[in-house]
């Protein structure tokens, strides 16, 4: 509108068309107000993703979460101790474990929450962990496997292994079946392995594990790790049945956490994106850890799961994990490696049985 025409308009106490603000336009602007708010709310609960609903307690229970002093480990922990269980963390770092320990007793009102220390890039220091274990402890009910780490650079472990495939499942096996023992007099118990959906087009390189022949991919070396999970949980499951052991594995969903650090090492436009202004990505694409702990929570307390050993579960409900997280075949043998490469011999596992 020209000028003058507006001058007019406002001469004659006529409100110019492209200024005036009917009725209609304010139910209009309020309705499309609505909408988003209900839609970032329904996008926001769609992203939490399950509540673990049980009320099951665990009183006269020990539990173990290895990785507890942040993220999903340190929720998963809290949880437990409110539930009445004597929690103890398994951690590298001694000093952030005590940290967080304190911090639950507090806010839990549970004084039976305590660290030790482990390493599971060091396969001394998994069996020194179970060796003050079984010689402290007089039960084991569940133990987490919740420690990881995520897409880092090649690094070697002091046993010679890549580090990815060393924490997040060769650590953790062999913790496992160090504490099978214990386990099985405590049944029924609980192995709560903490995968992820990147298992998906994972493939375990039998001939060529610890990318000694082929460039190292730290995104191809994760999916690898977490395939393992999926197919260690499937065929400790198979090994245990009958003995009262139950084994689940989960997708926990995305997470903000400390785990995605090395991420933004290879790519560079995720910290842009990460460190947007007031976390808007994290907000609308990203479960906080009390959410991100509800699976793991869920497979440890849910009452009447024993049924579902072998199962692989996300937003607290079971899942179908990927075709190669099924492969029978596939599992047997990668026990089996796994084995050999931990050093674990029939003294270890007395009671475990061998494939058939």
């Amino acid at each position: 509108m020209k000028s003058s025409a507006k001058a007019a308009c406002w001469r004659s106490g006529q409100q110019p068309m492209m200024d005036r603000v009917t009725p209609s336009d304010r139910v209009n602007y309020g309705a499309v107000l609505a909408l988003a708010v209900i839609s970032f709310m329904l996008l926001r609960k769609w992203i939490a993703g399950g509540v673990c609903k049980s009320c099951a307690r665990l009183d006269g229970k020990t539990v173990v979460i290895t990785g507890a002093n942040t993220g999903i480990g340190r929720e998963t922990a809290k949880e437990m101790a409110r539930r009445g269980a004597r929690v103890m963390m398994a951690c590298r770092d001694l000093t952030r474990a005590e940290n967080a320990a304190e911090y639950i007793r507090r806010s839990t009102g549970n004084g039976n929450v305590v660290i030790r220390h482990l390493n599971l890039a060091s396969l001394y220091s998994v069996r020194e962990f179970a060796k003050e274990f079984m010689s402290t402890e007089e039960r084991l009910d569940i133990l987490i496997n919740n420690a990881g780490v995520m897409m880092c650079p090649k690094l070697i472990t002091e046993d010679g292994f890549e580090t990815q495939l060393a924490v997040n499942h060769l650590g953790h096996f062999l913790l496992t079946n160090l504490l099978l023992g214990m386990l099985k007099r405590s049944s029924p118990s609980r192995v709560v392995n903490v995968s992820s959906v990147a298992h998906i087009g994972g493939k375990i390189e039998f001939d060529d594990l610890f990318f000694d022949k082929r460039p190292y991919s730290p995104l191809v070396s994760y999916k690898q790790s977490k395939l393992a999970n999926v197919l260690f949980s499937k065929e400790l499951a198979r090994r245990m049945k009958g003995t009262g052991v139950s084994s689940y594995c989960l997708h926990p969903g995305v997470i903000r956490t400390e785990l995605n650090r090395h991420i933004l090492l290879w790519y560079p436009m995720m910290k842009t994106i990460l460190s947007l202004p007031m976390n808007i990505l994290s907000m609308l694409l990203m479960k906080t850890p009390w959410q991100g702990a509800q699976t793991s929570i869920y497979c440890a307390v849910t009452e009447g799961l024993e049924r579902k050993s072998g199962c692989y579960f996300s937003d607290c409900a079971e899942k179908d994990p990927a075709p190669e997280g099924k492969d029978d075949a596939v599992a047997r043998r990668l026990w089996e490696e796994s084995s050999l490469l931990v050093g674990l011999n029939s003294t270890d596992t007395p009671d475990c049985k061998r494939s058939s």
